[in-house]
């Protein structure tokens, strides 16, 4: 890896954008390596991923601009489809991914954010898509995922302004779970993570499913979908074990 810092401790990988030079923008490839990283974390025993960026900068600036300048549709197209790629495994990957956004996650760094699972920031963070500044629309899944998370009023109010928002009002937005001191964000955002790996990797990869499913469904769909979910999960060694040591501490 040339532009990913993959750091592993115990059940918990954190992967770190390595172009502070360059904010930590996101050219192909950046995510060339990030799919490479994905078919690994699909297989392996990780239990937990966090995203960050390097330095107190940036969490990303996004795509690359000065790519972007000189490519015409047909290459801006397959440059959509890559990020796209990126982003949909990790919303779809069955483990947790934790964003620790530190300074600017701008554009396509906003939407990398957007994909994680739940997002923690420092003071400092800046988020926004200002595509619309640029001459674009998002193109990395904004229009889709900032309406879900937000709501479509919020949602249009950041993409047709292209303003940055700290992340105070990220979080009245609900774009932002926490936000925690500079200092320490990355050191509480690890252990939030440990806290989550002693918990079910089935239950939760489930879960995750399920929510994700739930915004793009109606709620009989949705529920007939828990339901049997539910039940699959019946099915396991590790619930069984859980349940037993519950019922023996009690």
């Amino acid at each position: 890896m040339t532009y990913l810092k993959v750091e592993r401790e115990e059940e918990i990988v954190q992967i770190t954008i390595n172009r502070q030079d360059k904010l930590n923008a996101m050219n192909l490839d950046v995510m060339n390596e990030f799919i490479s990283l994905l078919d690994d974390l699909e297989k392996d025993s990780s239990k937990v991923i966090i995203i960050t960026g390097d330095g107190p900068k940036a969490f990303s600036a996004g795509a690359d601009i000065e790519y972007m300048s000189s490519i015409g549709p047909a290459e801006a197209e397959k440059y959509a489809l890559c990020g796209h790629e990126v982003l949909n495994r990790i919303e779809k990957l069955e483990k947790p991914v934790i964003a620790a956004v530190n300074g600017y996650a701008l554009g396509g760094g906003c939407e990398l954010a957007l994909s994680c699972d739940i997002r923690f920031a420092s003071p400092n963070a800046q988020l926004g898509q200002p595509e619309v500044t640029l001459g674009i629309c998002p193109g990395w899944g904004g229009t889709q995922r900032l309406l879900r998370i937000i709501g479509p009023a919020r949602a249009k109010d950041l993409i047709f302004s292209g303003r940055k928002i700290l992340a105070e009002e990220a979080f009245s937005m609900g774009l932002i779970n926490k936000i925690f001191p500079s200092e320490s964000l990355l050191a509480e955002t690890r252990a939030y993570a440990k806290a989550i790996s002693k918990n079910s990797s089935f239950a939760i990869g489930i879960s995750k499913m399920l929510v994700n499913r739930g915004t793009d469904t109606n709620l009989d769909t949705g529920l007939k979908l828990e339901i049997y979910s539910w039940a699959v999960c019946f099915s396991t060694k590790d619930r069984e074990e859980r349940m037993r040591k519950f019922i023996a501490k009690k």
